[in-house]
């Protein structure tokens, strides 16, 4: 059965189309032909039966379709290049006639407060979702395929029993997938928007997003051609806005009505139509497990990914060409299920990741209505981190140059290289050296390793590099390694790092993060085993409640009245001696488990005095220490604190209290909130991808007001111009490119063509800013940049 959470476009989607092979080419081809069973007569089931019906014409293909064959939702349709290059190579056929339906145009139009902007070379190729489906019926009965529509398919498990190999297409509601539930075992989320399909007798002559701000909330309609004469229209608005306009007590024709007349600008005052349109709430399907036995998953019945991005027919038909070509190079129906599932897992993971992304930001837009116009269109565009800034600069130079003058880029100076002002420092540009553990030092002195490896950083051309979390107290520290400042001899020792960045990086501020372990000190060097005690020389731990971090670990005390105060004198202290030691800004660690976040979490805050509770508690003593290092800090100096924005698990804390937990240092006056995640109970669960906790920072920044620092598998400059741009961050903390490349700022620098004052390089380096000659006439290759690593493999400790 199709899905009726279809598949619109947006631009970004996009996935590797694997080309199916045009010719039988393995032993299960030709010693054995398969008897195959399809469930559902969408686009991905109808192709996948061609496909292998033309594999293998010995093949007994049927489809079970419950609708009858001009029964369709949605109306138009979008595929990718990728993945009509993919169709065009299995089945010239098919592709011939789509070629002879598709709507093609280059231009996204975005209509925010009345004005208008429109960015060109994107490229779409859309067709009627029955114009596709015609195609391919009619393409599956040329082949031999058996059609049954208006049928029921008989249960998954007899059909199994029948048939070598069950492919489920049954779309997000797949009656097969949960036959299989405990093997495959899926995860559906709801979430926040409702939304309704429906179609315009015209054709808008670009894809349009256009906002409107009503008296019950935020509204957006999705529209784009997909014939000469017609347009598919998506209405979509949050939940609660959906209730207070009093669509949930409106019929589908009053829902039409009213949908033509909020969005008559759009339309020219033209009416909507529907084809049993209702309105609806997307779900994400993903499956730990897309196959059991010979049954598997294709489509939406495995995976869905948000309209937005336009990534449901196109997945769906990506699938089957995977599923072919697997089918045809493993000698065995179970091998070729192991290998597609292995081949097409991460592709689909990316993409999921991307339309979540999109999704998440078409749910809280109304954080960004009050953006300027121009970076509201470009923070749309670049929403699903697919679109980025050098990307949109290929594709339309002239309006991304316009919003960089909108944001005050001088020409010529990509956003990363614009100053930010924190309190009385400048930062020459957006980049941070994010703080990094690095467990080298001894009684807590920093070294020759922490001068050449701040130094070099510093050199590197970074606006701002952080230092490890350097720990207020002896018990404070996480390893023996850890670096201190409770005693002048540390002081001193910081000085002499301090006193080199400055006068041999002149421009690159350094800050210095305090903090204290609680409950995740006394343990072994990071490469010893993280987070694992030590075997002998432990000392004793104290935290917010007596909770030890994991099994095996040492359980930590409560921490007493008479304690929590000598604890915010041990920080005073070691602020006091920060700023003798010359140091810019200062950043409290309340972040990663460590004391003061401890405080942060439920999870790990069980205390019944005015310290826990609710969350205005819990801040309390956090607060409380911010307060005592603000007032021992210089006034001209910035201050700012990081924050776990998300526990990863559940009962912890969530994203709205990552903005209550801002909202409450800035207040107390913290001029930046550095915005990262997790680290604080071991069992959590986190979504890996890249720039992932950038969301977080996006949403602080954008509801407070607060300026924020992004950290979180942010590896590419592109990365670090598009987040600036949108106005999802402030400044941008980047640790392991860092330990890849120290000089990763000049290099973004020189790989950008970018010569300004915002990254020098030190004169005694400066002979290599260009790339040496090597004499070659061939063009060279463009430098590698560091992997986007995702797995948490370096304790970020201090990051």
């Amino acid at each position: 059965m199709p899905s009726r959470q279809g598949s619109g476009p947006t631009s970004g989607a996009r996935g590797t189309a694997r080309p199916a092979p045009t010719h039988p080419q393995s032993p299960m081809t030709t010693d054995h032909p398969l008897r195959v069973a399809i469930v559902g007569g969408g686009p991905g089931g109808l192709y996948a039966a061609a496909l292998l019906k033309r594999l293998d014409p010995r093949r007994d293909i049927t489809v079970w379709e419950r609708n009858a064959p001009d029964d369709t939702f949605g109306f138009g349709v979008v595929l990718s290049d990728e993945t009509l290059g993919g169709i065009e190579h299995a089945d010239p056929q098919v592709y011939e006639e789509l070629q002879k339906h598709f709507t093609r145009w280059d231009d996204i139009d975005i209509v925010h407060r009345t004005t208008r902007h429109t960015s060109g070379g994107h490229g779409f190729a859309a067709l009627g979702r029955k114009r596709l489906l015609d195609i391919l019926h009619t393409r599956c009965r040329d082949l031999g395929v058996e059609l049954k529509f208006r049928s029921e398919a008989p249960p998954p498990a007899r059909l199994a029993e029948s048939h070598d190999l069950v492919i489920a297409a049954d779309g997000v509601h797949s009656t097969t997938r949960e036959a299989y539930a405990p093997v495959l075992r899926p995860r559906v989320t709801t979430h926040r928007c409702r939304y309704i399909w429906l179609a315009a007798d015209f054709a808008f002559d670009a894809f349009r997003f256009e906002i409107a701000e009503t008296e019950h909330g935020v509204m957006q309609l999705h529209g784009y051609p997909y014939a000469p004469d017609a347009s598919t229209v998506i209405v979509e608005m949050r939940e609660e806005v959906w209730r207070a306009a009093g669509f949930d007590d409106t019929d589908e024709g009053e829902s039409i009505d009213r949908c033509a007349k909020i969005f008559a600008d759009a339309l020219g005052g033209r009416p909507l139509r529907s084809n049993n349109s209702a309105w609806t709430t997307f779900r994400t399907v993903v499956n730990e497990r897309w196959s059991h036995g010979n049954v598997v998953l294709l489509g939406d019945a495995a995976h869905t990914a948000h309209f937005s991005i336009g990534s449901g027919t196109k997945l769906a038909v990506e699938d089957a060409l995977s599923l072919a070509a697997c089918l045809e190079e493993q000698p065995d129906v179970a091998s070729a299920l192991s290998a597609y599932e292995e081949e097409r897992k991460p592709v689909v993971a990316s993409t999921q990741r991307a339309a979540r992304a999109s999704l998440e930001w078409f749910e809280n837009l109304g954080l960004y209505l009050d953006q300027p116009s121009r970076q509201f269109a470009f923070n749309l565009l670049t929403r699903s981190r697919r679109v980025t800034h050098d990307n949109l600069r290929l594709r339309d130079a002239r309006f991304t140059e316009s919003v960089e003058r909108e944001f005050g880029c001088p020409p010529g100076t990509p956003p990363m290289f614009t100053p930010f002002r924190l309190r009385g420092l400048t930062l020459r540009n957006r980049v941070v050296v994010s703080p990094m553990d690095m467990y080298s030092a001894v009684d807590g002195l920093p070294g020759d390793f922490h001068l050449v490896h701040l130094g070099a950083r510093a050199l590197g051309g970074a606006g701002l590099v952080m230092t490890e979390m350097v720990c207020v107290s002896e018990e404070g520290r996480i390893t023996p390694g850890c670096t201190g400042l409770y005693n002048g001899r540390q002081a001193e020792a910081w000085r002499r790092i301090t006193d080199f960045v400055h006068t041999q990086a002149p421009g690159t501020a350094i800050g210095v993060q305090l903090g204290h372990s609680g409950r995740k000190g006394s343990t072994r060097l990071m490469w010893e085993g993280m987070d694992e005690p030590l075997p002998d020389g432990n000392w004793p731990l104290v935290a917010a409640s007596p909770i030890p971090y994991k099994p095996g670990s040492q359980t930590p005390r409560e921490l007493s009245r008479a304690q929590l105060t000598d604890i915010r004198e041990q920080f005073t202290a070691a602020a006091w001696r920060a700023a003798r030691a010359g140091f810019d800004l200062l950043e409290l660690h309340c972040a990663h488990g460590y004391l003061l976040s401890g405080f942060l979490s439920p999870l790990t805050n069980r205390r019944t005095d005015a310290y826990g509770g609710s969350l205005e508690n819990r801040l309390r003593f956090p607060l409380e220490v911010f307060d005592a290092v603000r007032g021992v800090w210089p006034e001209e100096r910035p201050m700012t604190v990081r924050i776990s924005a998300t526990d990863w698990a559940e009962g912890g804390t969530g994203a709205e209290d990552a903005v209550e937990i801002a909202r409450a240092f800035a207040a107390h006056g913290a001029d930046a909130i550095d915005v990262s995640t997790g680290q604080v109970v071991a069992d959590e669960h986190p979504e890996f991808g890249r720039s992932y906790q950038t969301p977080y920072a996006d949403r602080i920044r954008n509801t407070i007001g607060v300026p924020v620092i992004a950290v979180g598998a942010i590896s590419s400059w592109d990365d670090v111009n598009s987040l600036i741009l949108a106005g999802r961050t402030d400044l941008c903390a980047l640790a392991r490119p860092h330990l890849y490349d120290p000089h990763w700022t000049l290099h973004a620098a020189a790989d950008q063509s970018y010569t300004g004052p915002a990254a020098p390089w030190p004169p005694p380096y400066a002979a290599g800013s260009r790339r040496p000659q090597t004499g070659r006439t061939d063009t060279p290759k463009p430098r590698l940049r560091p992997p986007a690593l995702q797995l948490p493999n370096l304790r970020p400790g201090g990051g």
